[in-house]
Protein backbone atom coordinates (compact mmCIF):
# COMPACT_ATOMS: atom_id res chain seq x y z
CA UNK A 1 0.00 0.00 0.00
CA UNK A 2 1.14 3.39 -0.63
CA UNK A 3 2.20 5.52 1.98
CA UNK A 4 1.71 8.99 2.11
CA UNK A 5 2.78 11.52 5.20
CA UNK A 6 0.78 14.49 6.17
CA UNK A 7 3.13 16.73 8.19
CA UNK A 8 1.76 19.69 9.89
CA UNK A 9 4.50 22.32 10.59
CA UNK A 10 3.72 25.07 13.25
CA UNK A 11 5.98 28.28 13.29
CA UNK A 12 5.44 31.23 15.95
CA UNK A 13 8.04 34.27 17.20
CA UNK A 14 8.36 34.68 21.06
CA UNK A 15 9.20 37.95 22.33
CA UNK A 16 10.97 38.25 25.70
CA UNK A 17 11.04 40.58 27.89
CA UNK A 18 14.51 41.07 27.62
CA UNK A 19 13.65 42.22 24.06
CA UNK A 20 15.48 38.94 22.31
CA UNK A 21 13.72 37.34 19.50
CA UNK A 22 13.68 33.77 19.55
CA UNK A 23 11.91 31.22 17.24
CA UNK A 24 9.76 28.02 18.25
CA UNK A 25 9.26 25.23 16.33
CA UNK A 26 6.74 22.57 16.63
CA UNK A 27 6.35 19.39 14.02
CA UNK A 28 3.22 16.66 13.96
CA UNK A 29 3.35 14.83 11.19
CA UNK A 30 1.70 10.79 10.54
CA UNK A 31 1.44 8.49 8.05
CA UNK A 32 -0.45 4.95 8.08
CA UNK A 33 2.19 3.50 10.10
CA UNK A 34 4.36 6.16 11.99
CA UNK A 35 4.36 9.46 13.50
CA UNK A 36 6.70 12.39 14.58
CA UNK A 37 6.18 15.11 17.43
CA UNK A 38 9.02 17.24 17.41
CA UNK A 39 9.67 20.76 19.65
CA UNK A 40 12.73 23.04 18.82
CA UNK A 41 14.30 25.97 19.77
CA UNK A 42 16.41 28.72 17.66
CA UNK A 43 16.97 26.27 15.31
CA UNK A 44 18.18 23.52 17.51
CA UNK A 45 15.90 20.24 18.71
CA UNK A 46 15.44 20.23 22.21
CA UNK A 47 12.72 17.38 22.64
CA UNK A 48 10.97 14.73 20.55
CA UNK A 49 8.26 11.96 21.27
CA UNK A 50 9.65 8.21 20.70
CA UNK A 51 6.33 6.35 19.82
CA UNK A 52 8.35 2.87 19.52
CA UNK A 53 9.46 3.43 23.32
CA UNK A 54 6.29 5.44 24.45
CA UNK A 55 8.06 8.13 25.72
CA UNK A 56 9.39 11.81 25.65
CA UNK A 57 13.21 11.93 24.98
CA UNK A 58 15.42 15.01 25.84
CA UNK A 59 17.43 16.07 22.57
CA UNK A 60 19.75 18.96 24.22
CA UNK A 61 23.24 18.24 24.96
CA UNK A 62 24.60 17.18 28.37
CA UNK A 63 26.54 21.12 28.67
CA UNK A 64 22.96 22.92 28.27
CA UNK A 65 20.80 24.33 30.87
CA UNK A 66 18.40 21.33 31.90
CA UNK A 67 14.51 21.51 30.66
CA UNK A 68 11.44 19.61 31.19
CA UNK A 69 8.33 19.05 29.25
CA UNK A 70 6.05 17.61 31.59
CA UNK A 71 2.53 16.34 29.36
CA UNK A 72 4.19 16.84 25.89
CA UNK A 73 4.24 13.28 25.72
CA UNK A 74 0.43 12.94 26.30
CA UNK A 75 -0.25 15.81 23.95
CA UNK A 76 1.81 14.55 21.08
CA UNK A 77 -0.27 11.09 21.70
CA UNK A 78 -3.22 13.07 20.91
CA UNK A 79 -2.14 15.06 17.74
CA UNK A 80 -0.97 11.55 16.26
CA UNK A 81 -4.90 10.75 16.90
CA UNK A 82 -6.21 13.95 15.27
CA UNK A 83 -3.51 13.52 12.79
CA UNK A 84 -4.04 10.16 11.65
CA UNK A 85 -8.22 11.06 11.85
CA UNK A 86 -7.65 13.76 8.92
CA UNK A 87 -4.99 11.66 6.96
CA UNK A 88 -7.57 9.76 5.09
CA UNK A 89 -9.46 12.93 3.70
CA UNK A 90 -6.16 14.56 3.05
CA UNK A 91 -5.05 11.84 0.81
CA UNK A 92 -8.49 12.10 -0.81
CA UNK A 93 -8.37 15.45 -1.16
CA UNK A 94 -4.45 15.95 -2.64
CA UNK A 95 -5.00 12.31 -4.72
CA UNK A 96 -1.42 11.75 -3.88
CA UNK A 97 0.57 14.38 -5.47
CA UNK A 98 3.89 13.38 -7.38
CA UNK A 99 6.63 13.87 -4.59
CA UNK A 100 9.40 16.43 -4.74
CA UNK A 101 12.78 14.43 -3.83
CA UNK A 102 15.96 16.72 -3.03
CA UNK A 103 19.05 14.66 -2.52
CA UNK A 104 21.14 15.27 0.54
CA UNK A 105 24.49 16.86 0.73
CA UNK A 106 26.73 15.74 4.26
CA UNK A 107 30.00 16.71 6.03
CA UNK A 108 31.86 14.91 8.68
CA UNK A 109 34.25 16.63 11.70
CA UNK A 110 34.80 16.47 15.23
CA UNK A 111 32.68 18.36 17.80
CA UNK A 112 36.36 19.40 19.33
CA UNK A 113 39.58 19.54 18.83
CA UNK A 114 41.50 16.62 18.16
CA UNK A 115 43.97 14.84 20.43
CA UNK A 116 44.90 11.08 20.09
CA UNK A 117 43.84 9.19 22.78
CA UNK A 118 41.30 11.34 24.04
CA UNK A 119 37.64 10.67 23.67
CA UNK A 120 36.10 12.88 20.85
CA UNK A 121 32.79 13.12 19.06
CA UNK A 122 32.28 12.57 15.35
CA UNK A 123 29.20 14.41 13.77
CA UNK A 124 27.76 14.14 10.23
CA UNK A 125 25.56 16.73 9.28
CA UNK A 126 23.45 15.63 6.92
CA UNK A 127 21.18 18.46 4.84
CA UNK A 128 19.26 19.88 1.86
CA UNK A 129 16.99 16.42 1.57
CA UNK A 130 13.37 15.71 1.20
CA UNK A 131 11.94 13.60 2.05
CA UNK A 132 12.71 12.07 5.08
CA UNK A 133 14.07 9.46 6.28
CA UNK A 134 17.31 8.88 5.46
CA UNK A 135 20.00 6.23 6.63
CA UNK A 136 23.70 7.05 8.30
CA UNK A 137 25.58 4.40 8.59
CA UNK A 138 28.99 4.73 10.20
CA UNK A 139 32.44 2.94 9.78
CA UNK A 140 36.21 2.91 11.39
CA UNK A 141 38.31 0.72 9.00
CA UNK A 142 35.29 -0.30 6.65
CA UNK A 143 34.24 -2.11 10.14
CA UNK A 144 30.52 -1.00 10.96
CA UNK A 145 29.78 0.80 13.93
CA UNK A 146 26.66 0.83 15.95
CA UNK A 147 27.48 1.55 19.86
CA UNK A 148 26.80 4.87 21.02
CA UNK A 149 25.63 6.23 17.54
CA UNK A 150 22.74 9.10 17.46
CA UNK A 151 20.33 9.73 14.93
CA UNK A 152 18.58 13.65 15.58
CA UNK A 153 14.85 13.77 14.42
CA UNK A 154 15.04 15.83 11.22
CA UNK A 155 14.58 19.61 11.10
CA UNK A 156 13.38 21.66 8.70
CA UNK A 157 14.97 24.52 6.91
CA UNK A 158 13.69 27.82 5.50
CA UNK A 159 13.44 26.22 2.13
CA UNK A 160 11.63 23.31 3.51
CA UNK A 161 14.28 21.03 3.07
CA UNK A 162 15.67 19.01 6.14
CA UNK A 163 18.38 18.59 8.24
CA UNK A 164 19.75 16.16 10.40
CA UNK A 165 22.69 14.86 12.91
CA UNK A 166 23.99 11.43 13.61
CA UNK A 167 27.01 11.53 16.29
CA UNK A 168 29.70 8.86 16.65
CA UNK A 169 31.49 8.59 19.98
CA UNK A 170 35.29 7.74 19.45
CA UNK A 171 38.52 7.96 20.63
CA UNK A 172 40.74 8.64 17.78
CA UNK A 173 43.96 7.17 17.34
CA UNK A 174 46.57 7.63 14.37
CA UNK A 175 46.01 5.30 11.42
CA UNK A 176 42.68 5.03 11.87
CA UNK A 177 39.58 5.76 9.16
CA UNK A 178 36.42 7.20 9.73
CA UNK A 179 33.22 7.21 7.41
CA UNK A 180 29.95 8.44 7.56
CA UNK A 181 27.83 7.06 4.72
CA UNK A 182 23.90 8.49 3.98
CA UNK A 183 21.48 6.57 1.87
CA UNK A 184 18.32 8.87 0.23
CA UNK A 185 15.61 7.85 -2.06
CA UNK A 186 17.21 10.93 -4.07
CA UNK A 187 20.71 9.17 -4.52
CA UNK A 188 21.88 7.11 -7.09
CA UNK A 189 24.43 5.67 -4.66
CA UNK A 190 25.30 5.98 -1.31
CA UNK A 191 27.08 8.87 -0.68
CA UNK A 192 30.66 8.64 1.46
CA UNK A 193 32.76 11.24 3.58
CA UNK A 194 35.62 10.60 5.40
CA UNK A 195 37.44 11.28 8.41
CA UNK A 196 40.97 10.39 9.27
CA UNK A 197 42.96 12.16 12.51
CA UNK A 198 45.76 14.54 11.61
CA UNK A 199 48.67 14.07 12.85
CA UNK A 200 51.37 16.87 13.62
CA UNK A 201 54.78 15.84 13.68
CA UNK A 202 57.33 17.45 15.62
CA UNK A 203 59.02 20.21 13.90
CA UNK A 204 63.14 20.34 13.78
CA UNK A 205 63.24 23.34 12.62
CA UNK A 206 64.19 25.58 15.45
CA UNK A 207 66.27 22.94 16.59
CA UNK A 208 68.20 22.72 13.62
CA UNK A 209 68.71 26.55 13.23
CA UNK A 210 69.78 27.18 17.16
CA UNK A 211 72.49 24.15 16.40
CA UNK A 212 73.69 25.71 13.19
CA UNK A 213 73.79 29.18 14.96
CA UNK A 214 75.48 28.16 17.74
CA UNK A 215 78.29 26.15 15.88
CA UNK A 216 78.91 28.95 13.90
CA UNK A 217 79.00 31.31 16.54
CA UNK A 218 81.51 28.90 18.15
CA UNK A 219 83.62 28.87 15.09
CA UNK A 220 84.02 32.78 14.84
CA UNK A 221 84.82 33.09 18.45
CA UNK A 222 87.81 30.30 17.86
CA UNK A 223 88.80 32.17 14.88
CA UNK A 224 89.00 35.24 16.08
CA UNK A 225 91.12 34.04 19.06
CA UNK A 226 93.61 32.52 16.82
CA UNK A 227 93.89 35.77 14.58
CA UNK A 228 94.56 37.38 17.80
CA UNK A 229 97.68 35.76 19.48
CA UNK A 230 98.88 35.32 16.22
CA UNK A 231 98.87 39.62 16.12
CA UNK A 232 100.47 39.79 19.14
CA UNK A 233 103.10 37.09 18.44
CA UNK A 234 104.17 39.17 15.57
CA UNK A 235 103.91 42.24 17.35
Amino acid sequence: MKTSVIVLILCWQVYAEHKVLHIDLVITGCSDSDGLDMYGLDGEEMWYADFNKQEGVVALPPFADPFTFPGFYEQAVGNQGVCKGNLAKCIKAYKNPEEKIDPPHSSIYPRDDVDLGVENTLICHVSGFFPAPVRVRWTRNNQNLTEGVRLSTPYPNADFTLNQFSSLPFTPEEGDIYGCTVEHKGLAEPLTRIWEPEVIQPSVGPDVFCGVGLTLGLLGVAAGTFFLIKGNQCN
